[in-house]
């Protein structure tokens, strides 16, 4: 049991495959006497990948000798400080952590084959990084968290096409970026969700249609936002914040103008008389 006001002693560094880490086997003598790498805090060879980053970051020219080194997350990590002269024989990674590295840093015509890489992580990579039609055919992609990325950079008049993409967190990303003059065609998907991305940028006076949806937070946006011709429908709402809130609104609203209709006499003298008609 530890006392009261003492620290537990911080456990032993160890590496890749479990073995106490040691300097006394390791080749960077000199790194280590200038202060630029420190066990359990700065090192290459613990299985950390906090301390092997900060190593490569104090020491980016150590990193071309790691680039085949057995631990994945080492090669990961020297790739992201290695020349790109060295990346290209990387592409075959077993690892999807060393490909996604090379995925961003290589120039697109190297890595273009990656956009049908077996792992989403570095397809991702790849959704982020395509312009054009290689972009819009990622939006057919098999895995939704590749969808999710590529209706994030494709260009608006573009997203229609992912309309009834079948994740919703791919259509909720639609009808935030989707252009107005087509977002009502979202107006009733089946998830609330979308709804209320649709919701939050509709016009106020096409939100009328929203008023009598079954998800309250949808009805709450309708409340809040919009039209006044929408408040009468909310007034009596199951939900008592929606109900309360689009009473608020009408309380607020000026009240109805009454006109009063205004006769008017059309005096027209006849000829040779100057009164009025009979």
């Amino acid at each position: 049991m530890v006392a009261a006001g003492s620290q537990a002693a911080a456990p032993e560094p160890t590496d890749w495959l479990g073995h106490p880490v040691s300097c006394a086997d390791c080749p960077h003598e000199e790194i280590r006497a200038e202060g630029r790498c420190d066990r359990g805090r700065i090192c290459v060879r613990d299985r950390r990948a906090r301390r092997i980053d900060r190593f490569f970051a104090g020491n980016p020219g150590e990193a071309e000798q790691y680039l085949n080194h057995p631990y994945f997350e080492i090669r990961a990590l020297a790739a992201r400080r290695a020349s790109l002269f060295l990346l290209p024989a990387l592409i075959d990674d077993p690892e999807p952590d060393v490909r996604a590295v090379v995925a961003q840093r290589l120039p697109l015509t190297r890595v273009i084959k990656l956009r049908e890489d077996p792992d989403r992580k570095v397809r991702m990579v790849m959704a982020q990084r395509l312009e054009g039609a290689a972009l819009v055919a990622m939006l057919g992609d098999p895995d939704y968290a590749v969808r999710l990325v590529a209706v994030r950079h494709v260009p608006p008049d573009v997203l229609p096409g992912a309309m009834q993409d079948p994740d919703p967190q791919v259509r909720c990303e639609v009808a935030r970026r989707v252009k107005p003059d087509v977002l009502p065609a979202m107006l009733y998907d089946l998830d609330p969700l979308v709804r209320i991305a649709v919701a939050e940028r509709l016009e106020p006076s096409q939100l009328v249609a929203l008023a009598d949806d079954e998800d309250l937070r949808v009805r709450f946006i309708v409340a809040e936002r919009g039209a006044p011709a929408a408040l009468p429908l909310l007034r009596d709402d199951p939900d008592p914040e929606v109900r309360q809130r689009a009473r608020d609104r009408l309380a607020g609203l000026p009240p109805p103008t009454l006109v009063s209709p205004v006769i008017s006499t059309v005096i027209e003298p006849r000829e040779g008389h100057d009164g009025p008609r009979p």
